[in-house]
C-alpha cells in the first residue's frame, strides 16, 4: 500500500513550442500535469511509495493521463474511472517582461463532476502515512469541498499526516469562496504550504513591508504571516515559498519553514527559468519527502527549495530529478558544470 496519497485533478496541458504565443505556429505540445499529480511524480522519483487519486474517463485521453503517472511508478490503482472529459489547460510561456498565460478548459471534467460516493477513503488510506491536496481541488466545486473534507476526516481517523498547499486560483473561485472552504478544510491540516500571495488571497493575512511586484520581500513580514496562520489553525508546520520575480525568465527563489518554535530560511537561488509550472508542487514534494525521512527543520526547507529550484530548469509539469541531484544542490553545488 502507498505511504503517501495525493488527490486532485490531472489535466492535459497544451502549450506552443518554446516561447511562441498561442497559435503563432500550428503546433502544440501535449503533456499532462496538475498540482497533486506533480507532487506524486516528484515523490515517486525520490523513490517513495506514492498513490494518486482522481477520477478520469475510460477513453484514450483518460488512459493516456493514467499512463503518464504509471510511467514514473505512481500507484494508479485508486483512480476512479468514469465521466467524459479530461480537463485541459493551455499554457503560453512568458519571456522577459511578458508574463506567462494560463487558460483553463476544465468545466465538466470527470473529477469536477465526481461525487462523494465515488471514493472509499478508508480503503484508500490503508497503510498510508501522509495525505496531500491543494486549494485547487476544492475550488472545482462544492462537491469537491465535501469530498476533500471526507478524505481529511478519514485520514485523521487513521492518524495520517495531512499537508495542503493553499494554491489560490482566482480563475476558479472568489476570495470569499476560498476563505469559506479553506477555513473549513484547514482545521484538519498538519502542514500548511503557501506562497507570498496565497495567505493574503485566502485568509487576508498579508506580509508587511513587502512588494512582490517591485521585488521586495521582507523576512519579518513572512514570519508574521506564518505565525498568524499557525495561531488560527494550529498547524504543526507552515512553509512559505519566497519568489522575487525579476522578469518572466529570471527569479530569485527561497523558502521559509516555521515549526511553531523557530523560523528556518533556505539559501536564495538565482534561477533562469525554463518552465516554472510545477515549481510550488516540487517544493511541496521536497518538503514531504524530507519530513518523512526525519530530517531536521533546516534540512527540510533546504531540500524543498533545492528540489523546486531544479524544477524551474525542466520542461513540463513534472519534476524529473533524483534525491542525489537535490542533495547535491542543497549541499552547495549549484555550479551547473557538465557531469562527466
Amino acid at each position: 500500500m502507498a505511504k503517501v496519497i495525493t488527490f486532485g485533478e490531472i489535466m492535459l496541458r497544451l502549450a506552443p513550442n518554446g516561447y511562441y504565443r498561442f497559435f503563432q505556429d500550428d503546433q502544440m505540445q501535449a503533456t499532462f500535469g496538475g498540482g497533486e499529480a506533480n507532487v506524486a511524480v516528484s515523490l515517486a522519483n525520490f523513490g517513495m511509495d506514492v498513490g494518486y487519486v482522481t477520477k478520469l474517463p475510460t477513453h484514450a485521453i483518460g488512459e493516456a493521463a493514467v499512463n503518464s503517472l504509471r510511467y514514473f511508478g505512481v500507484d494508479v490503482s485508486r483512480i476512479v474511472r468514469g465521466g467524459e472529459r479530461v480537463g485541459i489547460y493551455y499554457l503560453e510561456k512568458g519571456a522577459s517582461q511578458r508574463g506567462s498565460v494560463c487558460i483553463y478548459d476544465r468545466k465538466y471534467s470527470a473529477i469536477q463532476q465526481a461525487q462523494p460516493e465515488d471514493f472509499d477513503w478508508d480503503a484508500i488510506f490503508e497503510g498510508a502515512q501522509w495525505f496531500h491536496f491543494t486549494g485547487i481541488t476544492p475550488a472545482l466545486g462544492a462537491n469537491l469541498v465535501e469530498i476533500c473534507e471526507q478524505a481529511c476526516k478519514a485520514a485523521k481517523k487513521r492518524g495520517v499526516k495531512i499537508s495542503c498547499d493553499l494554491n489560490y486560483r482566482g480563475k476558479l473561485w472568489t476570495r470569499a469562496e476560498a476563505r469559506a472552504a479553506m477555513t473549513r478544510l484547514c482545521q484538519y491540516v498538519d502542514v500548511c504550504i503557501s506562497n507570498e500571495e496565497d495567505a493574503k488571497d485566502v485568509f487576508g493575512i498579508e506580509a508587511e513591508n513587502t512588494d512582490i511586484y517591485g521585488g521586495k520581500l521582507d523576512r519579518n513580514g513572512y514570519k508574521s504571516v506564518a505565525r498568524q496562520l499557525r495561531e488560527q489553525f494550529h498547524f504543526e508546520k507552515v512553509a512559505i515559498t519566497l519568489r522575487t520575480s525579476i522578469s518572466a525568465n529570471d527569479n530569485n527563489w527561497a523558502g521559509m519553514l516555521y515549526d511553531g518554535e523557530d523560523f528556518y530560511f533556505s539559501k536564495e537561488y538565482s534561477v533562469h527559468i525554463v518552465d516554472r509550472v510545477g515549481g510550488g508542487d516540487s517544493f511541496g514534494a521536497g518538503l514531504i519527502y524530507a519530513a518523512m525521512q526525519g530530517k531536521s527543520s533546516q534540512e527540510i526547507i533546504d531540500f524543498a527549495v533545492a528540489a523546486s529550484a531544479l524544477k524551474h530548469s525542466i520542461e513540463g509539469d513534472f519534476n524529473r530529478v533524483t534525491v542525489a541531484e537535490v542533495e547535491k544542490l542543497a549541499g552547495g553545488d549549484g555550479s551547473g558544470r557538465v557531469q562527466r
